[in-house]
């Protein structure tokens, strides 16, 4: 019980939460003769009221930090999701190297709907591409939403909250001219590894595969009579798992000059069995190393002379190369394995005019006298 300065009392309720005291104001004190305010025995009536609430609700739930929770998480997705190893090396790193140190040492009740916003921008600021800070902010969210089912907040701050959009200024897709790879296939070193980067390179980028996708690819994966690559599984962190896609295979066209390219290698490497890797490393016969891959196609890309750009861009040159030879966006989106049109859709600035509207505005203004000649067009 506690006397205010105006000489009103109040009745007050102290416990052990954990690692801390809580303490309540439980209601003004009876004073003798009114009907206003608490008797000693509804005090304690309260006082047992919030001791029961605390024992099942969200005011004793831990105070963990955000990465504290995050970490529960993460074991909670590996043990009862089944996530793939890369995806949750994917989650620690956003985890440790960015939420982390943004986040530090605060506690997830402590965390709204401002911070997060904070958190974009700042990201945005660093230099984060739009997606990749939504990524960020969907693990935030995931955390949180998994926080509140075990009782550790009350509330989720990421729900609802608008993910940034491609701004002004950010990068263009980077694909590589035909010019392009024949000046890094050209470049590429004459040593033990250069047969396989020439052939691995020019798979890149007549099929749109990816690292991990390559990585994986065994002789029984590539259909020469039906003139298709089956992907089936991909390689990270040194395991073979189901492709990004999460589908059970696609099938990807091989154009005819790959198919030669891929016998030729298949004919000089010593792993040429069915079931052994297409770029298996040409002296082991193991996985072609994903750091050695990207060591060397970005010396090339140097040597070569040629603009900067990552192995993932072999993929882009892909989809714009196939989409401004007129396939259709939906056939592309299959054989990229994109989840969401909307990846693919990024391709469609490449793809030529569906409604053939240059001929039609032609016609539209045949009269019109020639900017060069001047003379009016021949009927």
């Amino acid at each position: 019980m506690r006397k205010s300065k105006d000489g009103t009392r109040t009745w007050y309720a102290k416990w052990r939460q954990g690692q801390r005291q809580v303490k309540r104001a439980l209601g003004p004190v009876r004073e003798p003769g009114s009907t206003v305010g608490l008797t000693r025995t509804q005090a304690e009536a309260e006082l047992r009221r919030h001791l029961s609430r605390a024992a099942v609700g969200p005011s004793t739930r831990e105070r963990l930090t955000l990465v504290e929770a995050g970490e529960r998480y993460l074991l909670h997705v590996e043990r009862f999701r089944g996530r793939k190893r890369s995806t949750l090396e994917s989650y620690r790193a956003i985890l440790k190297g960015h939420l982390a140190l943004f986040f530090v040492g605060k506690s997830l009740d402590s965390i709204d709907r401002r911070a997060v916003e904070a958190y974009q921008r700042a990201k945005l600021d660093a230099g984060l591409s739009p997606k990749t800070v939504a990524n960020h902010v969907r693990l935030l969210h995931g955390i949180f939403r998994y926080a509140i089912g075990q009782e550790w907040a009350g509330r989720n701050p990421v729900a609802g909250i608008e993910h940034p959009g491609r701004q002004a200024g950010d990068k263009e897709i980077r694909a590589l001219t035909t010019d392009e790879l024949r000046a890094l296939d050209l470049a590429i070193p004459d040593d033990h590894l250069g047969p396989t980067d020439h052939v691995l390179y020019l798979t890149a980028a007549m099929t749109g595969m990816r690292k991990g996708e390559l990585q994986a690819l065994r002789w029984m994966d590539v259909d020469w009579g039906s003139g298709v690559i089956r992907v089936r599984r991909s390689y990270s962190y040194g395991e073979f798992t189901t492709p990004k896609s999460q589908r059970s295979a696609r099938a990807v066209p091989m154009p005819k000059q790959l198919a030669e390219e891929l016998q030729v290698h298949r004919s000089v490497s010593k792993f040429d069995g069915e079931r052994d890797l297409v770029f298996a490393h040409p002296l082991t016969g193991s996985p072609y190393d994903a750091s050695k891959i990207l060591k060397r196609f970005k010396r090339a890309m140097s040597s070569a002379g040629l603009r900067e750009a990552r192995f993932h861009d072999l993929r882009h040159t892909f989809g714009t190369q196939m989409a401004a030879a007129g396939a259709p966006l939906r056939f592309i989106q299959e054989w990229m394995g994109h989840r969401d049109y909307k990846t693919t859709s990024i391709y469609a600035d490449y793809a030529p005019d569906p409604t053939q509207g240059a001929s039609w505005a032609t016609k539209a203004f045949f009269a019109w006298p020639h900017a060069v000649t001047g003379h009016e067009p021949e009927s």
